[in-house]
């Protein structure tokens, strides 16, 4: 069962700064906001210190509407106009593999689904019309 759906925005460095812009602008509460330097160590992928104060991710709400944003890692190909994507929370990790394996016929694999720190099958898939989505699991 597909949870929810929202905009989920991704900057190159700027993430720290567009949420504090959308906290004023659109009236924006933060909820949570995440750097790479919060994720657990990783001795085979140690995390530089340039990434550690960029935004892992952040939860706004906008009114009734949930808003995500994350920085790009340092180094990562990062184009205007590729910026915002969609994320998709599912409730299972069957269903999430379901979703995440039509996107990508025709499309493109960025990163395949994958238990991470914060969800049991999570992974981004940009679909055969240059949508960008971001499928996760919620974890239990």
């Amino acid at each position: 069962m597909i949870l929810d759906i929202y905009p989920y925005l991704v900057f190159d460095g700027k993430g720290q700064e567009a949420v504090k812009f959308y906290e004023d602008a659109l009236d924006a509460k933060i909820l949570e906001v995440k750097t790479f330097g919060d994720m657990p160590d990783n001795p085979d992928f140690p995390v530089p210190e340039e990434a550690k104060n960029r935004v892992l991710n952040a939860h706004l709400k906008v009114g009734g509407t949930d808003l995500m944003l994350s920085d790009t890692f340092p180094g990562k190909p990062y184009q205007l106009g590729s910026q915002v994507t969609i994320a998709v929370t599912i409730k299972d990790a069957e269903k999430s593999k379901e979703v995440f394996n039509k996107l990508q016929q025709g499309g493109q694999v960025h990163m395949p689904l994958q238990e991470t720190f914060w969800s049991p099958s999570y992974g981004q898939v940009t679909d055969q019309f240059g949508v960008t989505w971001q499928i996760s699991t919620v974890a239990e």
